[in-house]
């Protein structure tokens, strides 16, 4: 009995329903039956046993006879498994074809994607904000904008910002960050403009701190004080793929872009008040 639950389980694994695998355990263990006969060893009824062996005909797991009254019998269970097999195989071309041609119809049609079921989430920690940051710069093909202070700067530096920036850069991307650069601001800054960063100095920005990625998705500030450089600081930002907000924050990186120093005159203008300063 144990051995006949297992057969059993491993057929309706393969794809057969309970009564199919029973009906066809059956005619393999006791040899061709008539319906009346298999119902009443299944103690089911008739019309069902009816309706399983048709589904198991074109299956290719039972054979019904050319006599009269017509008995059925169990196909040989090597060729039934892969005549199944085979059968699933076509089945899943079929589904690749459809697929494609789904996906070609999609694009002639230019389904146009709505803002309404737009997403929201927080993330609680630097590790958080550093993984889907990296994620979504990994998956950017166009723009990268940031307007962050300099402890921020340092965090994505250490943590692989700039490394995921580097390669977005070499694919064709454009970054432009917004920062307050100081004095031992100026080596991190230097690095990021060799990778092809372009990069703008806002004196004492105490605004919100936001990423935008191909302005789609964003990652905002909501409590980011950040007192460790660890990436189990906590912390609370928003990251969203709604495209409206993405867009406003957008305008408001423009108007700050505009009143923003090239970071090339800022620097000049540090390395010239620390020579002073000597």
């Amino acid at each position: 009995m144990a051995d006949d639950s297992e057969f059993l389980s491993r057929l309706i694994s393969f794809g057969l329903s309970e009564k199919e695998a029973q009906v066809y355990l059956h005619l393999l263990k006791y040899g061709p039956k008539p319906p009346t006969l298999l119902a009443k060893s299944l103690k089911t009824y008739r019309e069902d046993v009816y309706r399983t062996l048709t589904v198991l005909i074109d299956k290719g797991m039972v054979n019904p006879s050319l006599d009269s009254p017509t008995v059925y019998a169990a196909v040989d269970l090597g060729i039934a498994l892969e005549t199944a097999f085979k059968k699933h195989e076509t089945e899943l071309r079929e589904m690749e074809m459809k697929k494609l041609e789904l996906q070609e119809l999609s694009r002639q049609q230019r389904f146009s994607q709505s803002d309404e079921f737009a997403t929201y989430k927080i993330l609680k920690n630097v590790k958080d904000v550093m993984t889907m940051s990296i994620t979504l710069l990994n998956s950017s093909e166009g723009e990268f904008l940031a307007c962050v202070n300099e402890v921020a700067s340092v965090i994505a530096d250490l943590f692989g910002i700039n490394e995921a920036g580097k390669a977005f850069v070499d694919r064709g991307g454009k970054i432009r960050c917004i920062t307050d650069i100081s004095y031992s601001h100026i080596e991190l800054v230097q690095r990021q403009l060799d990778i092809g960063y372009d990069i703008r100095h806002f004196s004492q920005y105490s605004g919100i701190m936001f990423l935008v990625f191909d302005r789609k998705n964003s990652i905002s500030g909501i409590n980011v004080d950040v007192r460790r450089m660890s990436l189990d600081e906590p912390v609370s930002a928003l990251w969203s793929d709604d495209s409206t907000y993405a867009n406003y924050l957008v305008s408001t990186f423009e108007l700050l872009w505009e009143q923003a120093v090239p970071a090339a005159q800022r620097i000049e203008e540090l390395l010239k008040q620390g020579t002073l300063d000597i």
